[in-house]
């Protein structure tokens, strides 16, 4: 950046709200891009604020902690909207319901499998401990994700990064995979989006309707607690 660039910016991100305006504008500009794509999973509005905020920080060479401060707020608001994904599910509660043995399995099946298959990977790969601590919670939500990974020695800031990456791939390639091998019920869509994408697959998940945003946020939450109980145990036996 040349003097008088740097001066601006310099102005600019002194202000608290700069992180979280550039934010909103990254968000934005990703946002349309995805509308203007007919809403195409592969264009993720997430991937394009990432990577548009990530170039602002190379560019100008700023600590991605002077940026956190006025983006937190954001960080936030990931609470309330997570309790809000109730709503859906309190309506769809009936069909919920009578699919709670399925769902049961499900989630079983599906925590292990996610946790597994990467951790069996890594392994077969040589990977270290620590890293397979850290890769092991990435279809959990972030915060108990990278709770997790501390807890049992790993990385939270490289497990914060593998479960942004494992959201983003799910939601971009998950309903293309499913549709290949004909499941299109969208209960079904939902909860396995939300087991294995998080908070990203249920957003894409609400894109689908109410009824898959509902169970795509029921197998969000569940399987958060599926894997803080899991992991930590599994963990124990085996390293």
């Amino acid at each position: 950046m040349n003097g008088t660039a740097r001066d601006i910016w310099v102005y600019l991100s002194a202000s608290p709200l700069a992180g979280l305006t550039f934010t909103l504008v990254a968000y934005q500009i990703g946002l349309w891009i995805h509308n203007r794509c007919d809403r195409h999973p592969l264009v993720n509005p997430v991937l394009i604020a990432v990577a548009l905020l990530s170039g602002l920080l190379i560019l100008t060479d700023t600590e991605y902690g002077v940026y956190f401060d006025g983006a937190q707020f954001v960080h936030f608001l990931l609470g309330p909207a997570t309790v809000a994904l109730a709503v859906p599910l309190y309506r769809q509660f009936a069909h919920v319901k009578r699919s709670a043995a399925a769902l049961a399995v499900a989630l079983v099946a599906g925590s292990l499998t996610a946790a597994g298959s990467a951790v069996m990977i890594a392994w077969m790969m040589d990977a270290s401990r620590e890293l397979l601590v850290s890769l092991a919670p990435k279809s959990a939500t972030a915060p108990i994700a990278m709770a997790i990974a501390e807890d049992m020695g790993g990385l939270p800031t490289l497990t914060a990064v593998l479960v942004m990456l494992t959201g983003i791939i799910g939601a971009a390639f998950g309903t293309g995979i499913l549709s290949l091998i004909r499941v299109r019920d969208p209960r079904v869509l939902g909860f396995a989006l939300g087991l294995a994408s998080h908070g990203i697959g249920t957003a894409r998940a609400v894109q689908l309707g109410e009824t898959a945003a509902a169970f795509s946020g029921l197998a969000m939450g569940m399987n958060g607690l599926a894997t803080a109980v899991l992991l930590p145990l599994i963990a124990t036996l085996l390293l």
